[in-house]
């Protein structure tokens, strides 16, 4: 998993509240056996004028030039402005896959579904909560300066506005450690790997017979 440490980029406003894992990866693209490749297909129904099959190349696609994301100013945005309960719906692991493959490492609103929420974070991908007056204030920023960045610091908790105001955000001690460098829940397990050969070749010279019942399972 990618590590979070300090991230700076144009930000995109979805200014929708209550927007479903759905919304963000329509289920046709649930198919797919593979982890990869559903960044095209972010936002599908709202981004496309035609209806989204997998497989489809994104240059036989029509966009939507009304679609936040397919307008220029929005090229290449890193962190994804969202309103209250983002994520909401089904608990599809594909949501935040989507969301990352696009480009996003973050999003900010004011509350988010909890399973999305936690699913974000597995997966390398930074939500954050802020109040939402504070929420408004960057919709209101954004709205009125082309090519509005942020500064997201995870170290320090802190998103920074252009003019260098900050504002905190809260990030349980463990989900932040596990961000800060790289962890999922595979990378957690192999940082005991020594361990895990240690008792795997005690337990075999201790109970031999378990490598023939493996075998032949």
């Amino acid at each position: 998993m990618q590590k979070f440490t300090l991230l700076q980029g144009i930000v995109a406003p979805m200014d929708r509240a209550n927007v479903d894992t759905d919304a963000i990866i329509p289920k046709q693209f649930l198919k797919s056996i593979r982890k990869t490749g559903f960044g095209p297909n972010l936002f599908d129904e709202w981004r496309y004028l035609d209806v989204g099959q997998p497989g489809v190349p994104e240059s036989q696609r029509k966009p939507n030039p009304d679609f936040v994301l397919n307008q220029p100013r929005y090229k290449g945005a890193k962190v994804l402005l969202a309103r209250k309960n983002f994520g909401c719906g089904s608990s599809r692991e594909h949501a935040p896959w989507a969301i990352d493959q696009y480009g996003f490492r973050c999003v900010i609103a004011p509350s988010f579904a909890d399973i999305f929420f936690n699913n974000c974070f597995k997966n390398g991908l930074l939500p954050i909560v802020l109040p939402e007056a504070a929420v408004d204030l960057l919709f209101n920023e954004v709205a009125a300066f082309p090519g509005y960045e942020l500064t997201v610091d995870l170290e320090r908790q802190a998103v920074v506005r252009p003019q260098g105001e900050e504002i905190p955000f809260e990030v349980q001690p463990f989900r932040k450690y596990c961000l800060l460098n790289g962890l999922d829940d595979i990378g957690l397990t192999l940082r005991h790997a020594d361990k895990i050969k240690a008792y795997e070749a005690e337990r075999l010279a201790t109970k031999p017979w378990l490598a023939h019942t493996a075998v032949n399972a």
